[in-house]
């Protein structure tokens, strides 16, 4: 009891450091402030583009901005070619000549770096397209080997990570680490900037005439995975003459911007960058990158109107597809102002970040081969085909008089039900279970082991709707100390499954280590799950997302309590009595739903769960209301209010109310970039008259931006174990 008494303490003292700490933080920050991403149209200082001259002064702006922020700035000369020697020559059985040659320049050490080429077969009569990439196998033996069949010249350029290591390749892995030694002066402390730097230097060889390679110069190719896909799209960007980029997962920043990746998702924030990567600069964005006036939407917009794939998988671990889009979508606009729209493709492919597949190189050299107009194909062989394109408009025209209109004199129960929208009595594959096999998850399920404690046992399960995740357990305890349900965050890739930013083990991993009985899921639309959602108001259009996501909750803990599912093995027996949420950023939204609504519940854990509604206007720096109703299309009704937030039906106080007398943790970051901790703070205020026993509410309001890892878990076990033990 006395520990309680002092948490009862800690809760109305931290309700009064918010609002002091919540003045303090009322400065006006530093750049480029919006929860939305920098438009690539738009300049700094607000001005639109409306000419073609704009946007050449946009570009440069833009290029400065990613020096300012990224990479740091590139020496202000360009070193001329001082000679170029052939060390070797490999006849082969194809017909093809391979390369390495030596390129010397005036540098003021007179620094050289050796490329290899490949020259088809054929006697030179008439131009032929380049392709360059890195010197990684994988680069060399899928796009590279790929391309030379189909008749470009391919160039293996000293672009190789300083992380990695190539024996047929010695030392192209620091060249970049050479050529930056010779500038002193310049800021460019970016690896991957120096080496697409190194890309462009390439060029000037290449396309010499002196050189005679015979090379279409509007047909000129760089492509790259993963960081080197990064590489590649930064040297289009800073260079003309690359006509066409195939960028394979090329992640944040450049594919999906820090601002929908980070700690909220799970995904690539800028303090999981290498070092060599980024300049420091950008990490000090860890948190706050709503801060930033540049990201990859508007790199990518300077290489319009040339061609551009973005190649990215659905359960990409470093391509949050909802990321992808949103700055697809935006870069996009370059292109149409333009009038080259079909320019610009995004391609999803099955599966993760790997494996990579015959038939994926195969797609992406017809992207090139279509750039360069090397195939009658039509211009539609590429569609746009998107995951997240919400229309709210088209759900508005198709919503009945009482969707749009709320009944008088409601309970907040009802309301709240009316908010999320009528279910559906025919719901797609209802009461239906399925555990999908290795083969129909193919490498996802790796992540699934890859933080967990050899000691826990993980057994796969399916419920309603099939659904399907994962349950976690100490085998070797009699006795559980309660079963906890987590609820994953805006993590589209994939799901329940932590990423980037693990800090020596998982939630559930610790959770189970700690004798709890863990019960993960990929929710509704992410992970797993993640095409489901693909449509969904076309098949309910009364319905929403969020009200299936609260759904699921219910069908979950039929499974844990009825047995109205199925496991790969036995599983430990639920205690009825001891079933907790606990839920980060999205996740925390949907456990206040559920255990507002569900009464099975014993208690909830929030982490950065909301932020409430009614003063969530678009001034606001969280994106306001409207990311929910438009952006995740999460709950369209939302829209109705947008502009009129204070008279919304009800607040995240009454869900509140509805869970007290209920234990409940509240955990909020003064620092959170999407919540107002005053407004937060006064919510908790008002919800606390709820509680007959206040030391049944937990707020907690540190001095920390939005994240859930080792600190949080550390906070989630003792509040688990004072409430439950």
């Amino acid at each position: 009891m006395k520990y309680r008494s002092k948490r009862v303490f800690c809760l109305w003292i931290a309700l009064a450091v918010v609002g002091c700490a919540a003045n303090a933080m009322a400065v006006e920050p530093v750049g480029y402030v919006s929860a939305d991403l920098p438009d690539a149209m738009t300049f700094l200082d607000g001005r639109k583009v409306k000419t073609l001259a704009d946007w050449q002064d946009r570009k440069k702006e833009i290029q400065r901005l990613w020096c300012d922020y990224f990479i740091g700035h590139y020496p202000k000369e360009v070193p001329s070619l001082l000679s170029a020697r052939v060390v070797r020559r490999v006849d082969t059985n194809d017909g093809s000549v391979r390369q390495r040659i030596r390129l010397e320049w005036d540098t003021p050490n007179r620094k050289s770096f050796e490329i290899e080429l490949w020259i088809p077969d054929g006697d030179g009569s008439a131009t032929r397209p380049l392709l360059l990439t890195q010197a990684r196998h994988y680069q060399r033996e899928h796009w590279g080997e790929e391309a030379l069949r189909r008749g470009y010249i391919v160039c293996i350029y000293p672009g190789l990570d300083a992380h990695h290591q190539e024996e047929k390749y010695p030392d192209y892995q620091n060249v970049w680490r050479e050529f930056q030694g010779e500038y002193p002066d310049a800021s460019w402390n970016s690896s991957l900037g120096i080496q697409a730097w190194l890309a462009s230097r390439t060029l000037d060889y290449l396309l010499d005439p002196q050189f005679a390679y015979e090379i279409d110069e509007d047909a000129v190719g760089i492509t790259g995975f993963s960081r080197y896909g990064k590489q590649s799209l930064y040297a289009a960007a800073f260079d003309d003459r690359f006509k066409c980029v195939v960028a394979r997962s090329s992640g944040s920043p450049t594919a999906c911007s820090y601002r929908f990746s980070g700690r909220q998702t799970f995904m690539e924030s800028p303090e999981d960058s290498p070092a060599v990567w980024l300049i420091d600069k950008a990490r000090s964005f860890q948190g706050r990158e709503h801060e930033l006036p540049i990201e990859g939407n508007a790199l990518i917009a300077c290489i319009a109107p040339r061609h551009v794939m973005l190649d990215t998988a659905y359960n990409d671990g470093g391509d949050p597809t909802f990321g992808v889009e949103r700055g697809y979508r935006n870069a996009k606009k370059v292109w149409q102002f333009l009038q080259q729209g079909d320019h610009l493709c995004l391609h999803y492919r099955a599966g993760n970040h790997n494996p990579i597949t015959e038939a994926q190189v195969q797609r992406n050299l017809d992207f090139f081969d279509h750039a360069f107009g090397r195939t009658g194909e039509p211009t539609g062989q590429f569609p746009e085909t998107l995951l997240h394109d919400f229309d709210w408009q088209s759900w508005r025209d198709r919503q009945r008089n009482e969707d749009v209109t709320i009944p008088a004199r409601q309970t907040v129960r009802e309301k709240i039900g009316w908010m999320l929208g009528e279910q559906p009595a025919d719901l797609k594959r209802i009461g239906q279970f399925h555990i999908k096999t290795q083969e129909e998850l193919g490498v996802s399920d790796w992540s699934r082991d890859r933080w967990k404690p050899a000691a826990i046992k993980r057994v796969p399960f399916s419920f309603s709707g099939k659904m399907h995740g994962n349950i976690f357990f100490d085998p070797k305890r009699e006795q559980y100390r309660g079963t906890v349900i987590w609820l994953h965050p805006w993590n589209y890739s994939h799901g329940s499954n932590e990423g980037y930013g693990v800090q020596g083990t998982t939630v559930y991993g610790r959770l189970a280590k700690e004798g709890f009985v863990v019960v993960m899921y990929d929710q509704f639309g992410f992970g797993d799950h993640l095409t489901d959602a693909v449509d969904f108001y076309d098949r309910y259009p009364h319905w929403s997302k969020l009200g299936r996501a609260v759904h699921d909750v219910r069908k979950l803990i039929d499974f844990l309590i009825s047995g109205q599912g199925i496991s790969a093995e036995s599983i430990p027996e639920t205690d009825p009595d001891r079933i907790y949420l606990c839920g980060f950023a999205y996740g925390g939204m949907v456990g206040m739903y559920a255990a507002a609504l569900d009464e099975r519940i014993a208690g909830l854990a929030c982490f950065s769960g909301f932020t409430p509604m009614r003063s969530d206007t678009d001034a606001k720096l969280t994106g306001g209301i409207r990311q929910y109703w438009e952006w995740h299309a999460l709950l369209p009704k939302l829209g109705l209010y947008h502009g009129q937030e204070s008279s919304l039906p009800y607040d995240y106080d009454d869900l509140l109310q509805l869970i007290a007398p209920r234990v409940c943790l509240i955990y909020a970051p003064r620092r959170d970039r999407f919540s107002d901790p005053r407004d937060v703070a006064e919510c908790l205020r008002r919800a606390g008259t709820h509680w007959s026993r206040p030391t049944d509410l937990t707020f907690m309001a540190p001095d920390d931006v939005c994240r859930f890892q080792r600190d949080q878990q550390d906070v989630l076990v003792k509040w688990l174990s004072e409430v439950i033990d």
